[in-house]
């Protein structure tokens, strides 16, 4: 059994989805999601979104990301994704704080869906009026 390495934790959140990022230092630049490199899992400008950070703070080449997402769907995933490796960079060198706070990487977006209410179709939508 190989012994397990340390890493860098954060948790990040939007929507309904999670994700629980661990960040090795020392590493080669890989990225894998639940499993699966991330180019299988994402698409597109999904990935570009989740490894923002990294290329933020110049250390996409030197860490490596393990990401463990549930919860809604790729685009949120992808949000949540930049959210916990935004967090995990701040426990690896706080001097990155001022940029990634600048460019909105640690708020946690907290717009979720609004429940749906009694008597609407939506959550605010009503039923259409008829006249007659």
């Amino acid at each position: 059994m190989t012994p397990s390495r340390s890493y860098l934790a954060g948790l990040g959140k939007r929507k309904t989805a999670r994700a629980r990022v661990k960040l090795f230092q020392d590493g080669s630049g890989e990225v894998s999601v639940n499993g699966m490199k991330i180019n299988k899992y994402f698409s597109g400008v999904a990935i570009e979104n989740a490894l923002a950070p990294l290329t933020l703070a110049n250390v996409a080449k030197t860490v490596d990301i393990e990401a463990n997402v549930s919860g809604g769907g790729k685009e949120g995933q992808s949000d949540a994704m930049r959210h916990g490796i935004s967090r995990a960079l701040l426990l690896l060198n706080p001097d990155n704080r001022p940029d990634l706070k600048r460019a909105g990487f640690l708020r946690r977006d907290a717009r979720i869906k609004e429940r749906k209410k009694p008597g609407l179709k939506r959550a605010r939508r009503a039923p259409q009026f008829s006249k007659r």
